[in-house]
């Protein structure tokens, strides 16, 4: 189903040729004075040039050849050159009604789909979610979602830190305080114990610790580095306690990940890639791709018209260890041979631009990516307090994934109990969590994802404004309505959506009908802050109609089904649009 405003461009662009006129003159937009009109057109303007003829001229034959067609209720010509339109009643309504009968409402099937891998997760094994982790979250998992609706094939990646100096600091720390486990025995050859010799308390307490005593303590810190490089060398104890920590971190960080609605299609790690860390220095030193640099491995990056200096990217340091952009060339060379990805696009903190330029420039320079394969590194912005600075807990530290969502959640659930009687105080805690994690989801969302914001609990939770409980609140009001209209024994099955009878209504069934236009746009530019915007305004937009006809109230049968059929369409837009985010509405508030 072509996009509407690519409909009425196309008819609008058959009457310039018509008039013998260049047809690329007749692009549509929405008008920018909805005051005066629907949609305009100024090919007018710039088409006299090249005619020979006054603006007005020009319009006023388009608008002539216009007016006959039965897509317009309106065509005026404005001087000195404008075309204003408005579509007709009857059009809109068989095209909102044929949106409703349509798969995906309408949406252009994809002739190109692609595959995409996602990088948008990024934590570290055996250590607790904090708030850091919130923003790649629930970012990556909308541009999954909203990719995958489009009709590509997805794959969310977690990419798990598990391979750097952390493991090796737990194993040491381990080492110390319970020496006489068998993974530490030398001489010991048997299988070991596939329960855990440790708990993910133990290595939540441990790590902050071995982390802090290390940066005091070099005999410590080098020990630590010894055990790191063993583990990553294959050492067989090690590599069974990284299995045992692994295997504790899944379990925990697929709880805490479900609790924000994030799941993954791929859990791996950097120690996934590692196996092609060796071919692939080796193929970069034979080929002379990199070269040593005051004894370090180097790829120099750098190239004509960059604007800011770029150093080299640094493969291999002087010591003989790897680093992360080490790692991130062998996860892409994995992502290669496993997914065969037209695109592999990363959520990650916009502080790491220079990183990925690298990364991105030694591939390609390397040919280890197709020519056309994009590489994409979404930057996103901090979530800042109201003092502007990155959100701290009271006493100044980084605050725990799970207690930004229980105070959200306790903060919901106040103000649901504050504003109605609560009969079931069950049903309204599990509403709290639903309402609870849109607002936290919409509040961050409806943010361009590269800009910094701040992070306003009493507005994010707010039932009023640009917030995700007024998104719900709305949806739950058109629930409400379709339950009353069937509890009174009516159905509108086998009705239509009539011609509009009001503004209102026209509005409502115009902001409908640019769904399929905004999902594009969105998948294309990886923004889920254009979901946000358009449902906001597609909910303000209900809302008028809503508060502006009396539905429930409608004495003409006929048109009462109309209207809750339109309902239930703007109901099922909203649905789609906020499950594209992540989030769900529940049944009442």
């Amino acid at each position: 189903m072509k996009k509407l405003l690519d409909e009425i461009s196309a008819v609008v662009e058959k009457a310039f040729e018509d008039c013998g006129y260049d047809s690329t003159y007749g692009k549509v937009t929405v008008s920018n004075r909805p005051d005066l009109c629907e949609y305009q057109c100024n090919g007018a303007m710039a088409c006299a040039k090249e005619a020979h003829k006054a603006p007005f001229v020009i319009a006023d034959e388009i608008a002539a050849k216009l007016s006959c067609n039965d897509m317009f209720a309106k065509v005026e010509s404005v001087k000195p050159g404008f075309l204003n339109m408005d579509i007709s009643d009857k059009f809109l309504s068989e095209r909102i009604n044929l949106m409703g009968k349509e798969e995906k409402f309408g949406l252009e099937e994809n002739n190109n789909p692609k595959t995409i891998v996602i990088d948008y997760g990024g934590p570290n094994v055996a250590k607790p979610l904090h708030i850091g982790h919130l923003r790649p979250a629930i970012i990556g998992e909308s541009i999954k979602r909203i990719l995958r609706y489009t009709g590509n094939r997805v794959y969310g990646d977690i990419h798990i830190g598990d391979w750097g100096l952390p493991i090796g600091l737990l194993i040491t720390e381990l080492r110390r305080r319970k020496p006489d486990l068998c993974y530490f025995d030398d001489n010991y050859t048997g299988e070991y114990p596939e329960e855990a010799p440790f708990t993910l308390a133990d290595l939540e307490e441990m790590y902050p610790f071995a982390s802090a005593y290390s940066k005091e303590h070099d005999d410590y810190h080098q020990e630590a580095m010894e055990v790191t490089s063993k583990m990553q060398q294959g050492n067989r104890a090690y590599r069974a306690l990284l299995d045992h920590i692994l295997r504790l971190s899944f379990a925990d960080l697929k709880i805490n990940y479900g609790n924000l609605n994030v799941d993954f299609d791929l859990w791996l790690g950097e120690s996934n890639a590692q196996p092609y860390i060796p071919d692939m220095i080796k193929d970069l030193e034979e080929r002379k791709i990199a070269e040593i640099s005051d004894g370090a491995l180097v790829v120099n990056v750098a190239e004509e018209g960059d604007k800011r200096e770029m150093p080299p990217c640094l493969i291999r340091k002087s010591d003989g260890a790897a680093l992360y952009a080490t790692t991130d060339i062998g996860t892409i060379m994995m992502r290669v041979h496993d997914q065969n990805p037209d695109e592999i696009i990363y959520v990650v903190d916009k502080r790491q631009e220079l990183h990925f330029t690298q990364v991105f420039r030694v591939v390609r320079k390397a040919g280890y990516v197709k020519d056309d394969m994009k590489l994409v590194h979404i930057g996103f912005g901090t979530m800042n307090g109201k003092d502007g600075k990155p959100f701290k807990t009271r006493d100044g530290g980084v605050m725990r994934l799970s207690n930004l969502l229980n105070e959200v959640e306790d903060e919901m659930y106040n103000k649901i109990v504050n504003n109605h009687p609560v009969d079931d105080d069950e049903e309204a805690r599990r509403n709290a969590k639903i309402v609870g994690l849109a607002a936290l989801k919409y509040g961050d969302l409806s943010n361009q994802a590269t800009k910094d914001y701040i992070f306003d609990i009493e507005k994010f939770t707010s039932f009023e404004g640009n917030t995700g409980p007024y998104l719900l609140y709305s949806i739950v009001r058109i629930k409400s309505i379709l339950n009353k209209y069937a509890a009174a024994g009516k159905s509108a099955e086998g009705k239509v959506i009539l011609p509009s009878g009001s503004k209102a209504e026209k509005d409502l069934m115009l902001m409908l009908a640019g769904f399929t236009a905004m999902i594009e746009n969105a998948a294309a530019e990886y923004a889920p802050h254009k979901v946000c915007a358009y449902i906001y305004e597609l909910a303000n937009t209900f809302n008028h109609f809503y508060h502006e006809t009396n539905i429930m109230a409608e004495e003409d049968e006929m048109k009462q089904a109309s209207y809750i059929l339109l309902l239930k369409l703007t109901k099922e837009v909203l649905e789609t649009s906020i499950d594209l985010l992540g989030f769900e509405a529940p049944e009442r508030m």
